[in-house]
């Protein structure tokens, strides 16, 4: 609607999406919780500035991105355990991705997830970050906060997508 380039709405959207996915972050150590909130505010955010920066066609069909994720995601929620609010956060990210990068995203994620899980297990286990930390529920459970993963996620291709002169080895520039 307002006519700017991919890099400036991929811009606006990291300078918007990024506090909700720290709290995210934040939200699953400490409580292995991803509130509704946090994916409500991504799809009012989306509902929003997607209107406002993207191609009017562009942002009504991104919106069936949040139903596909959706119904994968309960699927994977049902048959392989993946919990709710991991799911949910994930169809509220998948809008602010560009269906022509969409195949980019799950080696993205793969690599969010193997670092995140490998990090968490060793931060988990210095007394030090424990000590500073010994509420969180995420310490002793043997699950996973995937949140971390999906967050990682989702704030990185925006990074990649809003900076594709540094970035364009990895991903084509229309967002």
């Amino acid at each position: 609607m307002l006519g700017v380039s991919p890099q400036t709405a991929a811009l606006v959207f990291l300078v918007l999406v990024t506090p909700v996915a720290l709290h995210v972050c934040w939200s699953d150590l400490k409580f292995m919780k991803i509130r509704n909130g946090a994916g409500r505010l991504l799809l009012v955010i989306f509902a929003v500035a997607g209107f406002l920066v993207l191609p009017v066609e562009v942002w009504a069909w991104r919106w069936l991105h949040y139903v596909v994720i959706l119904a994968v995601g309960f699927i994977l929620h049902l048959v392989a355990g993946v919990g709710a609010g991991d799911v949910k956060f994930a169809a509220a990210a998948a809008p602010f991705v560009a269906v022509e990068q969409a195949p980019l995203i799950p080696p993205l994620f793969a690599a969010f997830l193997l670092g995140a899980f490998t990090m968490h297990r060793i931060a988990r286990s210095i007394p030090a970050v424990r000590q500073q930390t010994p509420d969180w529920v995420s310490w002793t459970r043997k699950d996973f906060p995937m949140g971390l993963a999906i967050a990682g996620t989702v704030v990185c291709y925006l990074i990649f997508a809003a900076f594709p002169e540094t970035y364009g080895a990895f991903f084509p520039s229309k967002i």
